[in-house]
């Protein structure tokens, strides 16, 4: 588990564009681009966690969220394709795509669907303090799971997203 205080002190290193995290980190800052919010920072120390739990994820073959305190408060987004198929573009674009349900409003009364979790692994994304990110990418079987941590959380009940 990551403390919430060693996550706000972690030295942030910015993961070369060419790899897998940087076209990760990329597609996450676009998105909040577009809503002309400030880029996310890649996180080593969240990226390692979350490498941890989608190695647990893959040999699973399914996805559940970690606990709240096993993930140290960080919010997590999840998504689990066939071993291979994918790239990281259509990974994050899942949870970017959720967007079209997406309304700006108060949380969690986001979604033109009228259920939040449409649009949860979008407003994550998107959440105006969030400010770190770390992803990993597992693989066992025939799945590729993709684990995203955020810091600080996001999908907070009555906070604004927009």
């Amino acid at each position: 588990m990551v403390s919430a205080a060693a996550l706000a002190t972690v030295a942030i290193a910015e993961p070369p564009q060419g790899n897998i995290d940087g076209q990760i980190l990329h597609l996450h800052n676009q998105a909040r681009a577009d809503k002309q919010l400030p880029g996310l920072q890649w996180n080593a120390d969240l990226a390692k966690a979350a490498g941890r739990w989608a190695e647990t994820l893959a040999a699973e073959g399914r996805l559940r969220h970690s606990g709240w305190k096993e993930r140290g408060g960080a919010g997590e987004n999840l998504w689990i394709g066939t071993r291979g198929y994918y790239g990281p573009d259509s990974m994050v674009g899942a949870f970017i795509n959720e967007k079209q349900d997406f309304r700006p409003g108060i949380f969690p009364k986001v979604s033109r669907t009228g259920r939040w979790e449409d649009v949860g692994h979008y407003t994550q994304i998107i959440w105006p303090d969030t400010q770190q990110v770390g992803c990993a990418l597992a693989r066992s079987g025939g799945v590729d799971v993709l684990v995203c941590r955020y810091w600080p959380a996001g999908n907070y009940i009555g906070s604004k997203v927009g």
